[in-house]
């Protein structure tokens, strides 16, 4: 690998530009903002800000961004090489490019004859022209140049000796670096390791980038690839954000180049960082955070099976390529109708019970379990149902409440929909009768159970209710099937969840509501 723990990459985001091309990705000025600040303190050398001049959006951003104070960052604006036939010093979008007032400007330029003569209809020598001349421009106007060799692998693959001089030509202007761009993703890892080896031999490592595409799922494949032959600058998005499938994800690279491949960059003393960084762009975007992401998804370090568990437990790399601390994250325990003594032992302590793995109530516990998930019950995403059903089993619940009876109308008054629902509780050996109404059957069974609740219980005003999942776990059964009700809780301090399954819809989701209230009011007494 030629690129060692000598040189330090030099690591390039750009999901403030081309991330924000993802289908369903949007983030104001203020995000925007809020994000280079956050990527700053990542430690990112470069940060592209946008595509200049070309929406009110980015415009603002760049005339924001000139008071951010990032440390050692450097914003980039995003451009292209001046028009066929025109000068650099009079082009329209070179100028607004300074207008940005960004210390960096990475412009894009065709590198493939068919764009070249297809798509800007011009010479392969007025090409050249124009992105020497580009180049030449904005560096003699103060500006530390990245030329973006767009569509550079299908162009080497069509003529390499064309593709070649381009790079030639913003070189010669004074570009900085010369970034390869896998624009469509279509390329292969063998054939891009070995296109990358040639450029960094014609024109030295440190003028060579990277900026892949994730179309053939190998955007992280191909950047590790990249920087294996020699490449020292490495462009990606946060989560893989981008057009079409995405952008080589970040939080993916770091890690491997970091942790696996011996790279340096200025960024790695904070990597544990980069966990919260992920979800903190989900959170702005407005994503669910994908779970099964490398690193940084909550699913990275969970151990279902009791085997796996268990010896992660006594010999935590047996099961685990890192320390999930080194990117923020942290071992969990799922648990199943796989799970043994071991792992429920482990998932108890993760919650903060102790559980002897040898007491004998653990074989009827491990029993209940296995029955309970058979009939369709599931507790990876329901810790709060799980610790009441450890509690339960060992006679260590407390009653806080009785359920007597709960019934539910839902009524259409001309546009109107309404749900009434009635709740009958015995609290303290007192009966309590609640009614209350909402748009729909779950809102109005959760307002009318903590109304019966809260004036004995007044902790529970802080309580909402943040998410509900409903899974039909048979559909062959039609509309008598099994349906499994997952809801997420919340108090301000800390989120919870709890299961409720049945063949009633409502029913499922009663218990999963009531689940929640008694696991709140079990950690108020608790403390």
């Amino acid at each position: 690998m030629k690129t060692s723990a000598q040189t330090a990459l030099k690591v390039y985001d750009t999901t403030l530009r081309d991330g924000t091309q993802g289908e369903g990705i949007s983030f104001s000025v203020t995000d925007k903002l809020r994000i280079a600040e956050k990527l700053a303190q990542l430690g990112l050398y470069y940060i592209e800000g946008g595509f200049a001049g070309s929406n009110p959006r980015d415009i603002t951003f760049f005339q924001e961004a000139k008071n951010l104070k990032l440390k050692h960052a450097r914003l980039a604006a995003f451009g292209s090489t001046r028009r066929a036939g025109s000068k650099a010093s009079e082009d329209p979008q070179l100028r607004t490019l300074l207008d940005s007032g960004m210390p960096v400007t990475t412009i894009v330029g065709k590198t493939w004859t068919l764009h070249v003569t297809e798509i800007l209809r011009t010479t392969l020598e007025e090409n050249c022209a124009m992105i020497e001349d580009s180049a030449r421009y904005l560096v003699s106007q103060g500006r530390e140049v990245i030329y973006d060799a767009e569509h550079f692998f299908d162009g080497y693959k069509s003529d390499p000796d064309y593709a070649l001089r381009t790079l030639a030509a913003a070189l010669k202007g004074g570009a900085a670096n010369l970034t390869l761009c896998d624009t469509n993703g279509g390329t292969l890892v063998d054939d891009f390791k070995a296109i990358v080896a040639r450029v960094v031999k014609e024109f030295g490592p440190e003028r060579v980038g990277l900026h892949c595409h994730n179309d053939s799922g190998l955007g992280v494949a191909l950047s590790l690839a990249g920087v294996a032959a020699g490449a020292t600058l490495v462009q990606g998005t946060v989560n893989g954000y981008g057009e079409r499938v995405g952008n080589a994800n970040m939080t993916t690279i770091l890690p491997n180049l970091l942790l696996k491949m011996g790279c340096t960059a200025h960024c790695a003393p904070n990597l544990a960082q980069i966990r919260d960084l992920s979800l903190f762009f989900d959170e702005l975007a407005n994503l669910r955070p994908d779970p099964k992401a490398p690193f940084v998804g909550q699913s990275a370090f969970a151990h279902k099976g009791g085997l796996h568990a268990n010896a992660a437990q006594k010999v935590a790399r047996s099961y685990e390529h890192i320390d999930p601390a080194l990117v923020g994250n942290r071992t969990r325990v799922l648990v199943s109708d796989m799970a043994g003594r071991s792992s429920l032992a482990l998932k108890a302590k993760e919650m903060g019970l102790e559980l002897d793995e040898k007491r004998p109530e653990m074989k009827g516990l491990i029993e209940e379990l296995k029955e309970r998930e058979f009939r369709g019950y599931e507790y990876e995403a329901a810790d709060a149902s799980f610790k009441l059903l450890v509690a339960r089993s060992l006679g260590q619940n407390q009653t806080f409440f009785e359920v007597e009876s709960y019934r539910v109308m839902v009524e259409r008054h001309g546009q109107e929909l309404w749900a009434e629902a009635t709740v009958k509780l015995k609290i303290n050996g007192e009966s309590v009768h609640t009614v209350a109404e909402s748009s729909g059957p779950v809102g109005a069974l959760d307002q009318a159970l903590r109304r019966a609740l809260e004036k004995t219980y007044p902790q529970l005003r802080d309580m909402t209710l943040r998410d509900f999942k409903v899974r039909i776990l048979d559909s062959a059964s039609g509309a008598g099937a099994r349906t499994r009700v997952l809801i997420e809780s919340g108090d301000g301090k800390s989120i919870w969840g709890t299961v409720g399954v049945s063949d009633n819809i409502i029913d499922a989701s009663w218990e999963a509501l009531r689940e929640s209230v008694e696991y709140k009011l079990s950690r108020s007494v608790s403390g």
